[in-house]
This record gives structure tokens, sequence and C-alpha cells, in this order.
């Protein structure tokens, strides 16, 4: 499985990242219709973090042992056997916020508008995600584990 791994010297902080990632979430993937018109709206599954000089991204490591996984109370939090990704089953997530306090590298955010926690699923495994796709600056990168 490929995971995205961020290069921190390549970032500008343009915020693309974040863009691209609630369009390829929302219901219309049109980016006018994402940020003005859709309800409830869409969540970016990553987030710019800005202290200048540096800035980079944080999106989900999709941890080999993810304690996310082990903390949640009932099993919407899972590791893909045949992927390995760490996948999350918003049917089942009663909004606890116990895989967000567990998070080694604060990569989890509140969907406050329906209760459930908004995780990277790497573009639903479908290709490279849009955030690695669309950064401009090659700031992110879509491999294999070295």
């Amino acid at each position: 499985m490929g995971k995205v791994y961020v290069v921190e010297e390549a970032c500008m902080g343009c915020g693309l990242c974040e863009v691209y990632c609630l369009v390829q979430h929302s219901s219309s993937r049109d980016i006018l219709k994402a940020y003005k018109r859709e309800r409830p709206r869409p969540i970016s599954r990553v987030r710019r973090e800005v202290a200048h000089p540096l800035s980079f991204a944080i999106q989900c490591r999709h941890c080999t042992e993810a304690p996310c996984v082990d903390a949640c109370l009932t099993g919407a939090m899972y590791l893909d056997e045949d992927t390995g990704a760490v996948l999350h089953d918003p049917s089942r997530c009663v909004g606890c916020w116990t895989c967000i306090m567990v998070c080694p590298v604060g990569a989890l955010n509140m969907d406050l508008e329906n209760r459930v926690v908004a995780k990277c699923d790497l573009c639903s495994l479908s290709g490279e995600p849009a955030c690695v796709a669309n950064c401009p600056n090659g700031a992110l990168e879509y491999r294999e584990e070295p």
C-alpha cells in the first residue's frame, strides 16, 4: 500500500491540498458547489500546519500499529487487511473522539455537522490521492513505504 509522505522543504503553505481533498470528498466534485452550496459541507481530510518559515500538510499516516484502531469503542476505525490502510466506517462512529485523542500526529478531524470523524482514506484507494495530484511543488508524495 502506498502512503502520503510530506516533503517539508517543498511546501509553500498554499493550502491546495486542503482544497482538493475537500472537493474530492464532496458529492459534486465541483470546487464552487463544494464550497458554496453543498450541505452538509464536505470536510478536508488534510490540514496545513503553518509556522513560518515552515509549513506542511498533516493527514493520516496509516500507522502499522494504529492507536486509533485500538482505541475505537465501536470498531468504526479499522485496519483494512487487504491494503494495510486505516479506514473509517462513519455508520459505526458515535463521535466520541477517542481516536482523535490518541492519534500521535493529530491527523484526525471532527465532522461536527455529522458527529463523526473525518480522516484521510487515500481517496478511497483509487490511485494517487487528490492532495498529492494537485500539489504544485511536489510537497506531497504518494509511494510505497521505504
